[in-house]
């Protein structure tokens, strides 16, 4: 089974507000970054979302350890999941996001681990930085409009 690691960041300017999530997928010393944005959005669930097209884009079954700076996401996924599932998701904030996050998940053996964010962890930076690109972009186009 490959190894990979999963770095990911979500940002929203305004909560909500435009967003963004930065993705880096690391698989030996191969690389690919994955980004994507919405108009109207939070950053939890741009947080999420980074994970879930993260995961969507692995082609096969994979361990994953999930590097993230996002306690909702960290512990959305090593704590508070089960209980989520068995209340079928009653009062729980973003449930089509989780819903889709166990879809993607499936095949895969995950590791989550939050990282203090604005901290120096390079991967986590570069994440952050391809979030707020995103959602800046977002934000610049829906003034033209």
């Amino acid at each position: 089974m490959k190894k990979i690691t999963l770095f990911s960041d979500g940002s929203a300017l305004g909560n909500p507000g435009p967003g963004g999530y930065g993705v880096i997928l690391r698989y030996g010393d191969k690389e690919r970054e994955i980004v994507g944005s919405e108009v109207h959005t939070t950053n939890n669930r741009m947080e999420l979302l980074g994970v879930i097209e993260g995961l969507r884009a692995l082609r096969e079954e994979c361990e994953v350890e999930i590097i993230s700076d996002s306690s909702y996401v960290v512990k959305g996924i090593n704590e508070w999941l089960e209980n989520w599932i068995k209340r079928d998701f009653k009062k729980v904030k973003n449930p089509d996001l989780w819903r889709d996050y166990i879809e993607v998940s499936k095949l895969h053996k995950i590791n989550a681990i939050w990282v203090r964010g604005h901290d120096g962890h390079e991967e986590n930076e570069r994440c952050d930085k391809l979030a707020r690109e995103q959602a800046e972009i977002i934000k610049n186009s829906n003034r033209t409009k």
